[in-house]
């Protein structure tokens, strides 16, 4: 399979995870950032595979506590110890919140220095891992980061088809989101296969959706921008409730199917269906709506005209709008908050 380009300088390559760094002149050592399970093991076998060079292993939580900012602080220290010069190179091995902070603290590293992602979760390979948008966390979701694209994403398709059903029904909520933007292939294969969706179709299409936005707007000026459908009210839901971050996508896709509905005639009841059937929730009982209010209202993606959000005109038509308050209240209600 060809390697999928994102703005000419990183590539998404998948295959056997052998050799993931590329050729770099004056490379001297490579850090590694790593999770414990899973992650931990792939990152012993890519050890074998670097080289002479000097390696270190820095292994961080799992999930969002990596991405505070004592968690980042911890790497930095390991890094100064280890002395990784501008010349060598960071590799995040792991799920959505390893990609994340490895990239994160790539592109503040001295300034910057060269990433190379491994996603071992669905979701991370859809979407964490590519595209170069990196964060963590501070007094709200992902609102310290910074644009870093890595030299190369390596995804295992046959490692990522022996994920437990949890991984693949979190990681599916961000495949469909793709499908739902731009490739309506994606989201036959899951009506149609549900969880057992053939990763080597759906990854690599959901992929190559978000490398195409990518390529038009690195930094989201611009189109960029869908990628967000189902995060508005999924973000303030996976930090409220909390809720792991593919079943809050779920939850908040299916708040934006109700404004859409609203605007322009969307089925939300048939992408409601979808998505739980996919055995992802569609509501979040319990969550207060006047502090999930809060938390969308100072969310980055908030412009001088208010909260922006993604609505669905139909499959594959995404448009990004300003909603109102009172819209809000109405999607999240719809979701359960109260």
């Amino acid at each position: 399979m060809d390697a999928i380009k994102i703005a000419e300088t990183s590539e998404v390559v998948f295959g056997p995870l052998q050799d993931v760094l590329p050729e770099r002149a004056g490379r001297e050592a490579a850090a590694f950032v790593t999770q414990p399970g899973a992650a931990s093991d792939v990152t012993a076998k890519l050890l074998s595979g670097a080289g002479n060079i000097r390696t270190l292993v820095h292994v961080i939580a799992d999930r969002e506590e990596a991405k505070e900012l004592e968690s980042v602080g911890r790497i930095y220290d390991a890094l100064a110890d280890f002395n990784l010069g501008r010349h060598d190179t960071l590799v995040g091995v792991g799920g959505g919140a390893a990609t994340d902070v490895a990239g994160f603290v790539a592109a503040t590293w001295l300034r910057g220095v060269e990433s190379v992602l491994v996603p071992t979760t669905l979701l991370a390979a859809v979407d964490a891992a590519i595209g170069g948008k990196t964060g963590i966390n501070r007094r709200g979701k992902n609102l310290v980061g910074a644009f870093w694209l890595p030299t190369r994403v390596c995804i295992d398709l046959d490692l990522l088809a022996q994920l437990p059903e949890s991984l693949l029904r979190e990681g599916a909520a961000e495949t469909l989101k793709a499908g739902l933007l731009a490739d309506p292939a994606i989201v036959t294969e899951y009506e149609r296969s549900g969880l057992g969706a053939d990763l080597h179709v759906v990854v690599p299409r959901a992929v190559a959706v978000k490398a195409d936005v990518v390529n038009e707007d690195l930094t989201e000026q611009g189109r960029r921008a869908i990628l967000n459908f189902g995060h508005t009210i999924g973000h303030a839901v996976e930090v409220l409730a909390p809720m792991a971050h593919g079943h809050a996508v779920g939850v908040g896709m299916v708040a934006a199917a109700v404004l859409s509905h609203a605007r322009y005639g969307f089925d939300h009841r048939w992408l409601t269906a979808l998505i739980f059937e996919l055995g992802l929730p569609v509501a979040a009982s319990g969550v207060s709506l006047r502090a999930a209010l809060d938390l969308v209202q100072r969310d980055k993606k908030r412009t001088s005209d208010g909260v922006r959000m993604v609505l669905l005109r139909s499959v594959g038509d995404p448009v990004v709008e300003s909603v109102t308050t009172e819209e809000l209240e109405i999607a999240m209600r719809a979701v359960g908050l109260s």
